[in-house]
């Protein structure tokens, strides 16, 4: 970022919004409202449109939706998620800080608690709980992540009255049903949104924050592994969803059907994931999913997202004239738009089962060969059906 644009988040009264390729993370929201409920605890009569709060990144100034005072030692503030240019599903939301003021106990002089901070931070509505093991958070805590936490108590230390603590509880409007479009429930956080954040702005279009949230999908099955839960070498690598459902629906392995929690999404990041998979010690995958997406991978792709390749119609007709398929149907594979007509020439033909058997043996010799993985490449079609 150049210094023109950092002077727009940092000189002007407000936070530009209008800036479209950067926004306000949850945790940034959540930390300017907890900062304006304690300031209007402690001046009631103050008018309180926008917060100035710091972050990792920079000082940012925070628009204030709303700030009332609700009784003298207790506030409540409200801050929205404003568009900016990224498929945020948390867009428009209304994050929402209370701090109520509370005495600070008193300790005998050597005690270990004399070190007790001023600011305690907890989760309201709409904000998820930690259910499985392998986050950053314990289980049984609210979705509020380190650095969040770190910014609100920085943010409150210096201006909580002496002998108070400010207990802060941050909850979020509709948070329960924006999770649902989001992977919580995939990740064991249940009950609402995580509050996020590493810098205190969203990049648009992040690929890291993706890419970070697949990531805690293999800690978190690596956390079952070492309770014995599961074994490293029966987890399940699928392309997204629709891999996921069709996995729980049909697959099995070592005659057992397999759970949610033993079934990683790589989303389109395949080579990213079996890079991580393999730092973390995994050497042996099951790769289970359409073959629409899966095919990709038998011609080097490992990042299987449309724009920026696909090669479907070019790696099956390659194959089907390998295994000895006449001009006329590579042609027909070549010329079909979707990989369900192309499977289906292959069973008119009669040579589906040995085109796909060798495809899969392709991607299964890739995968050792640049990620030294041994992989179990299991494609199917919409319904589930096993193809090769």
């Amino acid at each position: 970022m150049d210094n023109t644009q950092n002077e727009n988040y940092t000189n002007d009264k407000t936070f530009k919004q209008n800036i479209v390729d950067f926004g306000l993370t949850t945790g940034s929201l959540a930390t300017a409202t907890a900062l304006s409920s304690l300031k209007k605890i402690i001046n009631p009569s103050e008018t309180i449109d926008f917060v100035r709060i710091s972050t990792p990144f920079d000082e940012l100034n925070v628009d204030i939706k709303k700030s009332n005072l609700i009784n003298k030692n207790k506030a409540e503030s409200i801050a929205i998620k404003y568009p900016y240019n990224d498929p945020d599903v948390t867009v428009g939301i209304e994050i929402v800080s209370s701090v109520q003021l509370i005495d600070k106990p008193i300790f005998n002089e050597n005690s270990d608690f004399n070190q007790i901070s001023n600011v305690i931070v907890e989760g309201g509505y709409g904000v998820g709980k930690i259910t499985k093991p392998g986050l950053q958070i314990p289980v049984g805590k609210h979705a509020i992540n380190p650095t969040p936490l770190a910014m609100i108590e920085e943010n409150l230390k210096d201006i909580v009255p002496d002998n108070k603590i400010a207990k802060v509880t941050i909850s979020a409007e509709n948070g329960e049903k924006i999770a649902k479009k989001t992977m919580n429930h995939k990740l064991g956080i249940v009950g609402g949104i995580s509050i996020l954040g590493t810098t205190g702005i969203a990049r648009a279009m992040s690929t890291k924050a993706y890419k970070d949230s697949l990531l805690c999908q293999l800690d978190m099955a690596l956390a079952l592994v070492e309770e014995g839960k599961y074994k490293i070498n029966n987890l399940v690598f699928v392309p997204g969803n629709i891999g996921e459902k069709l996995a729980l629906k049909t697959l099995k392995i070592k005659g057992k059907k397999v759970s949610n929690n033993q079934i990683i999404q790589m989303g389109n990041y395949v080579g990213f994931m079996f890079e991580e998979a393999k730092k973390r010690g995994i050497n042996n995958i099951t790769l289970f999913g359409h073959i629409g997406k899966l095919v990709k991978i038998a011609g080097g792709i490992f990042n299987t997202k449309h724009s920026i390749a696909d090669g479907r119609r070019e790696i099956i007709a390659t194959h089907a004239g390998l295994c000895g398929a006449n001009t006329k149907t590579i042609s027909e594979i070549f010329n079909s738009k979707t990989t369900e007509e192309m499977v289906n020439i292959l069973k008119k033909n009669g040579i589906d089962s040995v085109v796909l058997k060798n495809i899969s043996l392709t991607i299964e010799q890739i995968c050792l060969e640049r990620f030294n993985l041994n992989i179990n490449v299991i494609l199917v079609d919409m319904e589930g059906n096993h193809l090769n």
